[in-house]
């Protein structure tokens, strides 16, 4: 068994189970419902039935110019950030109205909002990884395989060299999901955050920051990716988890204590003839209406 084929398991089962670690962890810390965490889930999900129409359709009006694309130089540019303002709108603005509209004030906290942006992050990083394995047993599938009668002669070079690539890469890029869906759940859980200030703080301008800060995020990446590849993009992607995680603790909140869940015992009396020896408060006339003596 070589390296590549634990490496490449490893990667898709890191994507699935990371998020799930980090929930189980901030259930067990700050002891919130699973509700928050599968909010956030449906929000993620419910943001992509959106988006991913909304951006196929964008596709489809450039292609028959209907609007109007950009000079082939500008192009990687214009896509970045196009692609970003549409990631961010769509994902922040969603985040937005769950958290004020669907859930309410069940999200009101910092560590509530840990648990929900986990959640919105956390089922990106599953869906993810779920294609990755499937990935894994195709490509397994197709390793020693004659491919001449299951792929078209047009696209069978093409397929080979994926093949290639996938089973001749340095192992440690074998682990690049991983390894970017891990900031990309800081990332995601410091939107989170940045939107609750819009109700802590009272100001909405909160949301449109996280709307700069996601359209950004995800506008260098495509940039940078097309210009200087992968790597230099992970490179980017941890940079801004590095910010992302800054801004988590600096939003930090103080929570109110919750009340013990057992009365407190009284404190005990050294010398019951103490208090005996107390003597009786007066009562005077002119301040009787002022007691609580009938």
């Amino acid at each position: 068994m070589d390296t590549l084929f634990i490496t490449h398991i490893l990667n898709a089962l890191l994507m699935i189970g990371l998020p799930l670690l980090l929930a189980i962890f901030l259930k067990r810390r700050y002891k919130h419902s699973w509700v928050l965490f599968f909010s956030g889930v449906v929000g993620f999900i419910v943001s992509q039935v959106g988006h991913i129409p909304f951006n196929y359709l964008l596709t489809l009006l450039f292609q028959r110019n209907v609007l109007p694309a950009p000079p082939q130089e500008y192009q990687l540019i214009f896509n970045a950030i196009v692609l970003g303002l549409s990631a961010g709108l769509w994902e922040e603005l969603v985040r937005y109205g769950t958290l004020r509209w669907w859930i309410g004030k069940n999200v009101r906290t910092w560590s509530q909002a840990l648990f929900f942006g986990n959640g919105w992050g956390g089922i990106e990083a599953i869906i993810l990884g779920g294609l990755a394995l499937l990935a894994f047993f195709q490509l397994l599938a197709m390793r020693n395989i004659d491919l001449s009668g299951l792929i078209p002669a047009a696209q069978l070079e093409l397929v080979r060299q994926q093949i290639e690539s996938y089973w001749t890469m340095p192992w440690y890029n074998s682990l690049m999901g991983a390894y970017e869906r891990a900031w990309t759940l800081i990332i995601q859980i410091s939107f989170t955050v940045l939107v609750l200030q819009a109700f802590t703080r009272g100001k909405i301008i909160w949301v449109w920051l996280a709307v700069a800060w996601h359209a950004l995020i995800d506008a260098l990446a495509v940039y940078i990716a097309g210009t200087s590849g992968f790597e230099a993009a992970e490179v980017a992607v941890t940079i801004a988890g590095l910010i992302s995680l800054g801004f988590i603790f600096a939003l930090r909140q103080p929570e109110a204590i919750e009340a013990p869940s057992q009365p407190l015992e009284p404190l005990p009396v050294q010398d019951a003839s103490i208090l005996a020896a107390q003597p009786e408060p007066a009562i005077i006339a002119d301040k009787l209406d002022d007691t609580r003596y009938n």
